[in-house]
């Protein structure tokens, strides 16, 4: 709970009310506001208005200016869920970016991280079911889940299955705090029906990509100016509604060669759609972003996301995030003295990663 302590009254909070005697005072004390002639009432009704007048502006200040605090607030809040990564993770290239559905937000009900670990570089895309800020309790457990796992688990399948516990216990403790008449476990609780479809992947040395998905878009591969969706059979159910199999088997789904690129996205980016019901061409927009070689994953962001606001005329009806990942590799990778397993992040990350393009979550 973010709680903001409140303040004493201050010369601006007394303004109002100065101003308020001011008019009470001319009305009852004034021998011109007590006179029924024309000029008298011009008189009366222009000081009620410049009273008026000033209290309104007074009041709209004072709301911008809580607002102002608001949006710092919740930006700080929101960036701590869904951090800027690094742009650069033990030779793997990363570019990403969140569009929220809700005006005002940064973050919605999407999710995404990636980490270096000693396993290989490790990735979460993820959707919950709605959107804005209804849905950041739920990104925000998955993530921290992710992250201790991400590092923790030597199979993807485990990591699967810490997200999968922490998802069951974050709806039981929200419907019991949000509808204690209905018991946590009742099926027509509404939080029994949230889902979150969830896609990890990984990186490996030698570029081998290891997926496991949960009902999530496949993404899409970009080897030169070809873009081709990656499909390594059927998806598993979405993460809540259904309980995991009792063997998690990991697909691989080939490498990711130097040079190569990766881009993960969430259904919102192809449910997009324009005035005349039209779905937004994400392939097609994802070719004309690459037919320029060579083009860098930051690039590929931009122009996707500036492809998208264009064909909804800046109004998408849903959350929508790009996470793009290009094998850098062949270029040479850039180490740190001390890094276990080439684990960069955070400060490390920038401080031995090249090129430093800043990452920031984009919003409308």
């Amino acid at each position: 709970m973010i709680r903001i302590k409140a303040r004493a009254p201050t010369g601006r909070a007394v303004l109002p009310t100065v101003w308020g005697a001011v008019a009470v005072g001319y009305k009852l004390g004034c021998p011109l506001a007590q006179q029924d002639g024309l000029g008298a009432r011009i008189v009366t009704s222009a000081v009620f208005f410049a009273v008026g007048t000033g209290l309104i502006f007074h009041v709209r200040r004072a709301l911008l200016r809580e607002l102002r605090l608001a949006r710092r607030v919740a930006r700080a809040a929101q960036n701590v869920v869904l951090r800027p990564l690094p742009p650069r993770l033990d030779g793997i290239d990363v570019a990403a970016a969140q569009l929220s559905a809700d005006r005002g937000a940064s973050v919605g009900g999407d999710l995404y991280e990636a980490v270096a670990t000693e396993h290989g570089v490790r990735v979460v895309m993820g959707d919950v079911r709605g959107h804005g800020l209804a849905a950041l309790g739920t990104v925000a457990a998955l993530l921290g889940s992710f992250r201790e796992a991400a590092h923790d688990e030597p199979e993807l399948g485990r990591v699967l299955r810490r997200l999968d516990r922490t998802l069951a216990r974050h709806l039981r403790e929200r419907a019991r705090a949000e509808h204690p008449a209905c018991g946590a476990a009742a099926p027509d609780n509404p939080v029994a029906e949230e889902f979150v479809t969830v896609l990890v992947l990984e990186i490996g040395r030698d570029g081998e990509l290891r997926v496991l998905n949960c009902g999530h878009p496949w993404p899409y591969v970009v080897r030169g100016v070809r873009v081709e969706q990656l499909s390594c059979g059927d998806p598993l159910p979405p993460l809540g509604p259904f309980p995991l199999p009792a063997e998690l088997e990991e697909l691989s789904c080939g490498r990711l060669l130097p040079g190569e690129s990766l881009v993960l996205f969430t259904d919102g980016a192809e449910d997009a759609r324009d005035t005349h019901g039209r779905f937004f061409p994400l392939p097609a927009a994802l070719r004309d972003a690459v037919s320029d070689q060579p083009v860098s994953p930051q690039t590929v962001l931009r122009t996707l996301f500036g492809a998208l606001l264009h064909h909804t005329a800046g109004s998408p009806a849903d959350d929508v995030a790009l996470l793009v990942l290009r094998n850098g590799r062949g270029r040479g990778t850039v180490s740190c003295p001390g890094a276990r397993g080439g684990d960069i992040s955070g400060s490390a990350a920038r401080a031995c990663s090249a090129p430093t393009h800043p990452q920031p979550t984009r919003h409308r």
